[in-house]
């Protein structure tokens, strides 16, 4: 799977654990050297980055004598460096949405293409509900390619006797990805030849399957194990709440319109669930970043509902010096150019909230962008926030790597944070009254959103076991 949060490692799985560091060591020399050995001379350069490690965990695997593997496309299907597998037991096309528009197109009928590349000649796949075109271009690469393709009916139809299938992922959208686990799990258990892999069921037929592109995939009854995974998995950095005190960080690596509208359902509902405090204030605190070619004005902009009091803007670096964290350094892009994406991203929240201040009852005015970017730095800190005398219209706060960032949004009240250290006089009004608001509410709710690679930086600083 790809990206990893923390640990390249997390990139090759073995019995849903990381292999170890001496394993890792041990293929990547063992891979490099005979790349080396027998590499053209008149292309010298080592497969990339991505490339690399999909050839080192097809080894791995191989040399681990795995029953199963489960691949995951890095970007789009057809041109993938995964899809050399000529004959997989089975293939899925989860939900599709706009990404990485640059490399699969612009419309979601493009990347429809290009997801259907990994379809094989005679080999089951299955896809969740879709946009119509999207479904119908899926189909014809299907049809292209000798594939029987098939539509999973919504989760509900496998819930046994009115029970509902109790799902450790949180989120409205995980219900398709169970449907498909469902599918592909037991279509590989057939290919085994193994006994009670799911009773089929005899349901009437959704009226919303008939009639559409592809045809249904059966229901079935889910075993007592399948029941069991469902329930069990567990994904970081997937709608995930970290409790820490008067603290409560929620991650979600969203980073596309659909999945940061889930994200947003999922954070108002999971906020709302958390016991409300008997006195003090609630703080809302939005940390957000994004990567790429992505469109962060739109995807900000469905964020607004979620009523930040604060917005803070911050590169994916844990430090200012990335120096000694080689898995979670990205040498294309310079702190400069993301420090100038962040001031794009404070901007474009603040020109946000203007525009809804004049219609949104929870904003008392609308914000003045006349001061706007004014650099204040604090003893080396870069922090740019709008002036204002006190925070009350989410003010937006840019740091310059992650540790500032949680430190300031912490104030002190995470035990896993070090409270930040004092800046004296120079610190920008909103931010200073701000710090006092955090350090006084009684509750602090802190949403991380926007790049698997943010919550995977934040996750670092929160949980240092997963560095071991």
């Amino acid at each position: 799977s790809s990206p990893h949060l923390v640990q390249v490692r997390e990139r090759i799985r073995i019995n849903g654990q990381p292999i170890s560091k001496e394993l890792f060591s041990k293929y990547f020399w063992l891979v490099y050297n005979r790349l080396e050995k027998t590499k053209d001379p008149a292309r010298s350069s080592m497969p990339a980055y991505f490339r690399f490690l999909t050839i080192m965990a097809f080894h791995v695997f191989l040399q681990e004598k795995v029953d199963l593997a489960v691949v995951e496309v890095g970007i789009g299907g057809t041109y993938d460096c995964t899809n050399i597998i000529r004959a997989p037991v089975v293939c899925g096309v989860s939900s599709l949405g706009i990404d990485h528009t640059s490399i699969l197109g612009d419309t979601m009928e493009k990347i429809a293409w290009q997801k259907g590349g990994i379809f094989k000649p005679g080999v089951p796949a299955f896809t969740v509900a879709q946009p119509e075109r999207p479904l119908e271009v899926l189909r014809d690469r299907a049809r292209e390619r000798e594939c029987p393709l098939y539509l999973c009916p919504e989760l509900d139809a496998f819930e046994r006797d009115g029970q509902a299938l109790e799902l450790g992922l949180a989120g409205a959208h995980q219900r398709s990805n169970a449907a498909l686990a469902l599918q592909l799990a037991r279509t590989w258990l057939q290919r085994r030849g193994c006994c009670g892999v799911g009773e089929l069921k005899d349901v009437p037929l959704d009226a919303e399957l008939v009639g559409r592109p592809v045809p249904p995939a059966p229901t079935f009854r889910p075993t007592d194990a399948m029941i069991q995974g469902l329930r069990d998995t567990e994904w970081l950095g997937r709608t995930q709440v970290l409790p820490h005190g008067a603290v409560t960080w929620y991650l979600d690596g969203a980073h596309t319109t659909s999945s940061i509208q889930a994200c947003v359902r999922w954070f108002r509902q999971a906020a709302l669930n958390r016991d409300k405090p008997h006195d003090g204030s609630e703080v809302r605190v939005l940390l957000f970043n994004a990567t790429g070619d992505r469109d962060t004005a739109a995807l900000l902009k469905l964020l607004l509902p979620c009523h930040f009091d604060y917005a803070v803007f911050c590169p994916n670096f844990t430090e200012v010096s990335m120096a000694s964290n080689a898995d979670q350094q990205n040498f294309n892009v310079t702190l400069e150019n993301a420090l100038t994406r962040c001031l794009d991203n404070q901007q474009t929240w603040t020109r946000l909230l203007e525009e809804k201040g004049g219609q949104d009852p929870w904003l008392p005015a609308p914000l003045r962008a006349g001061g706007l970017l004014q650099p204040a730095p604090t003893r080396g800190t870069l922090l740019l926030v709008p002036p204002a005398p006190r925070p009350l219209n989410s003010p937006a706060l840019v740091f310059p790597c992650l540790a500032q960032a949680l430190r300031w949004v912490a104030q002190g009240r995470d035990p896993q944070l070090a409270a930040p250290a004092a800046t004296g006089a120079h610190q920008p009004p909103a931010a200073s009254s701000g710090a006092v608001l955090l350090r006084e509410a009684a509750a602090i709710h802190v949403l991380v959103t926007g790049s698997l690679h943010l919550v995977g930086g934040v996750l670092k600083l929160l949980d240092p076991t997963l560095s071991q």
